[in-house]
């Protein structure tokens, strides 16, 4: 009995400790909360000091502080809880009246932590605004800082669009424009389909004699003609252009381009008698992506020292090929059309997994100026002529001459434009709109003399020192109309490409000698370049951002300084390769690796003629011009008498000499003849001794190896 009615009354204890528990759960002011914790906090206290509790009063009092931090209590739970609560010392002191717990779970404010690491539409929200310190905001900041990082990281690295699964490759084959400055000429090719950009000319050589212009070897368009697509061209210079006529000769394509181009490709072939190639002439739009074989080729306009330069965006199953083709960033062009640069920036951000990019200016710090810099130079120089003003440029470099032309018309000169290429290409720029010009501002040469001379401007070609040049003949006093005056003022608004250096000086000689004032490296501002200077290489890696890249256009000292601009902009060195003419390349997104070389090379052109030279013809001038000749001219009897010789030198001794040195080889016949053994005496056996007799002595004698040509009649 007495263990049921323990039982009952444990029982009835339980019931009323639940009736008070459940009680504190009613709603309570923040006020009555922090009573209860108090209220928990002296129950605890006493309770610890005085014995141990049970196990479920520790349970009990768990929950409570447990349900506290979710749920605020009423007045009557507090009450109750206090009745079956042991009294401490804590209970009298006065309540933290204002104190207030929040009730915030530990979790929950984890879990806001772990949410607010997130943006949400751009924004990163500050957690903590009431902290006493800057700890938290500065926690808050870094990860903003890092976020903005990891974008800005992500954004100069988009080779991820790239689709590294495919299999899909392209090559590239240079056939000119490296190693040298000229004679541009790139394949680009898959293994059905290839198209060729641009196709240059480029100087000779001062030991290249007879030799005017230098095309490239075609050999192999021979071999990949079959699957040819087209020609497509950048812009209108020479060194892109000028060899079309010769390549069209051999073999015809389809030739796509801007209308400067190809108007001045269609003047060339007209020159050449190739009018009827025309029909094969594509002309296209900046901007619209065109379907070119496998290719899918875009025009993106770009500045450069002639109007209307293009550079290419060429799409391929491996990926975007972005070709700069010769480029500077200028934002004030006189024709107001500054490269497109968010063109180029689209492409970038899409992906581009190739970059062929212009290096001619690679050892120059800085940007080229702007060719409006040259309009001022020029306003101060027309402003203090006194007598006539002569102009010599690039006839392709259209704005320069057009600024002259401006300037020429500002101080109320008539214009006399003189040189064929000066003429056809200015007419080609007015009559296609390029440039705006009245009809009577022009007279011809032979009217120049019925005008005061402070009243004239001639522009001219003839900068580079061409022998044939307008600008030449009248230093050399042959022009038939124009002769240089000492009131003159000539400007010379060009640099000597290089190799033309000499032929540049060997004209401002004639021109000084002749008295003129001569304004040509004097201004720094008389000529700019067309071509990107570092800060402008390193703008265009930044928007096209490749994965790989192929520095072009100039010699390996050139491309080599590129190099190292692509490498501070963020390109991986593994990923650039520094070609040759005749190198092969195989990209495709995952890996960039020579696979070849293939025939390259110079074929020679007489410019007066527009005929080809056989290398042998120039290897044979070469020689005779560094070495000379010998002929040996020689009837000998079978009995081994010599009846006659004639042993003549040419570029090996001077004519004073040639009496003693035509003695000595005289002698040299004889005994070589009088010792020559009796088996095989004939004129061929006679010749071969003579040759290799004689290039012996002459090399012991003047250290030389001269051409020598043996003329032996055995009678």
């Amino acid at each position: 009995m007495e263990n049921k009615h323990s039982q009952e009354q444990q029982n009835n204890d339980q019931v009323s400790k639940f009736k008070s528990f459940t009680d504190r759960f009613k709603k309570k002011t923040p006020e009555e909360q922090a009573n209860d914790m108090l209220s928990d906090i002296s129950a605890h206290d006493s309770q610890s000091a005085n014995e141990h509790l049970s196990q479920d009063t520790k349970t009990h009092q768990k929950d409570i502080r447990r349900e506290n931090r979710y749920k605020p209590k009423s007045h009557t739970a507090e009450k109750n809880y206090n009745e079956h609560t042991p009294k401490t010392h804590y209970d009298n002191q006065k309540p933290f009246e204002k104190r207030r717990w929040q009730g915030k779970n530990p979790q929950t404010t984890h879990q806001n932590k772990v949410h607010s690491d997130e943006s949400k539409n751009g924004i990163r929200e500050v957690k903590d605004i009431n902290e006493k310190d800057n700890l938290g905001l500065h926690k808050d900041l870094k990860r903003g800082v890092e976020a903005n990082t990891r974008i800005q990281r992500q954004s100069l690295n988009p080779h991820n669009k790239l689709n590294l699964n495919t299999k899909a490759s392209v090559r590239i084959t240079p056939l000119g424009g490296l190693g040298e400055i000229g004679g541009n000429i790139t394949i680009i090719e898959t293994p059905d389909s290839a198209i060729v950009i641009d196709v240059g000319m480029s100087f000779p050589n001062e030991d290249m004699h007879g030799v005017d212009i230098l095309v490239p070897d075609f050999s192999y368009l021979f071999a990949i003609k079959d699957k040819i697509a087209g020609v497509v061209i950048t812009h209108a210079h020479e060194d892109h252009i000028g060899a079309v006529p010769y390549l069209f000769k051999l073999l015809q394509f389809p030739i796509y381009g801007t209308p400067l181009p190809l108007g001045m490709i269609g003047s060339k072939f007209d020159e050449h008698g190739l009018k009827k190639y025309r029909s094969f002439f594509k002309i296209v739009e900046k901007r619209k992506p065109i379907k070119i074989g496998a290719f899918e080729v875009e025009w993106i306009n770009i500045t450069h020292s002639v109007i209307d330069a293009s550079a290419l965006a060429i799409r391929t199953d491996a990926g975007v090929i972005i070709h700069t083709g010769d480029f500077k960033i200028d934002h004030t062009p006189i024709d107001n059309l500054p490269t497109d640069l968010h063109r180029l920036a689209h492409y970038g951000e899409e992906g581009v997994m190739l970059l062929l990019s212009d290096s001619t200016n690679s050892h120059r710090s800085g940007t080229t100026p702007s060719e409006a810099s040259v309009g001022p130079t020029f306003e101060a120089l027309f402003k203090q002529a006194q007598g006539r003003v002569i102009m010599s440029t690039f006839s392709s470099n259209i704005h320069r001459v057009y600024q002259a032309i401006h300037y020429g018309l500002k101080y109320n000169r008539k214009v006399a434009v003189i040189g064929r290429s000066m003429e056809k290409n200015l007419e080609i720029a007015r009559e296609l709109g390029y440039i705006d010009l009245p009809q009577n501002i022009f007279i011809e040469a032979h009217e120049v003399e019925k005008y005061p001379d402070e009243e004239v401007l001639i522009v001219t070609t003839g900068s580079q020192g061409e022998t044939m040049s307008a600008l030449y003949r009248m230093a050399t006093d042959e022009h038939r109309h124009i002769k240089i005056k000492p009131s003159d003022m000539i400007i010379i608004s060009a640099k000597a490409i290089p190799g033309n250096e000499g032929s540049v000086s060997a004209v401002l000689n004639y021109l000084m000698k002749a008295g003129a004032n001569i304004a040509y490296q004097d201004f720094s501002e008389i000529h700019v370049s067309g071509h990107a200077a570092q800060e402008e290489q390193k703008l265009m890696l930044r928007l096209i951002k490749p994965k790989f890249f192929l520095p072009v256009h100039g010699e390996y000292n050139h491309i080599a300084k590129h190099k190292q601009t692509a490498i501070a902009c963020g390109v991986l060195e593994k990923n650039i390769y520094l070609m040759e003419d005749g190198d092969q390349i195989e990209v495709n997104p995952n890996y960039l690796k020579k696979v070849r070389s293939v025939k390259n090379g110079k074929t020679f052109i007489d410019n007066q003629i527009n005929r080809q030279i056989e290398n042998d013809v120039v290897l044979d001038r070469q020689a005779l011009a560094h070495d000379g000749i010998v002929i040996i001219s020689a009837r000998i009897s079978k009995e081994r008498k010599i009846l006659e010789t004639k042993i003549s030198s040419y570029g090996l001794v001077a004519d004073k000499e040639d009496k003693g040195f035509e003695k000595e080889m005289n002698e040299t016949l004889e005994f070589l003849v009088k010792n020559f053994k009796t088996e095989g005496f004939n004129a061929k056996n006679l010749e071969n001794e003579v040759h290799n007799v004689f290039k012996r002595h002459i090399f012991k004698k003047v250290k030389k190896y001269p051409t020598i040509v043996p003329m032996i009649y055995v009678l």
